[in-house]
């Protein structure tokens, strides 16, 4: 089933670009601002990708796409840093829509974060050595404390919209990473990881795509000013 990552891709795409033209929404209007944001994200995410690769630190089962690869990563790989951020995005704008007042107070945001600053840290005191735990989890304290610093706002709704996101992400990633299929789309080498998973999805996956939607929604809206 050499496309099942393209159909992932694009599955995780069609309604929320369907719905960007529903008349209440009107996600449509804010595609400048996010496509830059997707653009300058990639920068910084692709890289990442084509280093950890080369190195074998994660990689991709031929037999799940379809074999067109652009500086060794797939088709579908590219395809997954702009259809993914971009479901995530519509999803989190149409949440804050129909509910404006999904959010948490600031003295709870910086609860969270300061928790969260203090795992992520004490873990890379043991895990320094684990690549994709090393760089994860060093790019989500400084972005964490960068976005707490300049748009706590931004904060106060995306750790309850996130929540909502994580329901599709363990559909997806899911299946990326095994589930319900008989060998990984993406696979990963453990002792570049923590080795701990959530059904089949690494714990770094998580603070990953945390990142990856945050970097997202953070330049969106500074573009926007």
């Amino acid at each position: 089933m050499n496309y099942l990552y393209l159909l992932l891709d694009l599955g995780s795409l069609s309604i929320p670009f369907i719905y960007s033209f529903h008349p209440k929404l009107q996600f449509y209007k804010h595609w400048k601002s996010l496509f830059i944001a997707i653009i300058i994200t990639m920068c910084f995410y692709v890289p990442w990708d084509i280093i950890f690769t080369h190195y074998g630190f994660w990689g991709f089962n031929d037999a799940y796409f379809l074999k067109y690869r652009i500086f060794n990563l797939p088709i579908e790989e590219w395809l997954f840093f702009i259809c993914i951020p971009y479901a995530c995005v519509f999803t989190h704008y149409s949440l804050l829509y129909y509910f404006p007042n999904m959010s948490v107070s600031k003295k709870t945001t910086k609860t969270i974060s300061y928790i969260s600053l203090a795992i992520l840290s004490i873990t890379l005191i043991f895990a320094y050595d684990k690549w994709y735990t090393l760089v994860n989890f060093i790019y989500a304290i400084g972005l964490i404390l960068f976005v707490l610093k300049f748009n706590i706002k931004l904060l106060q709704e995306y750790y309850v919209t996130f929540l909502v996101m994580l329901i599709p992400f363990f559909i997806v990633n899911g299946l990326l990473t095994g589930s319900c299929i008989e060998n990984e789309v993406v696979w990963y080498d453990n002792s570049q990881n923590l080795a701990f998973r959530i059904f089949t999805i690494p714990i770094e996956d998580m603070v990953y795509a945390f990142t990856l939607i945050l970097t997202n929604l953070y330049l969106m809206k500074r573009i926007k000013l």
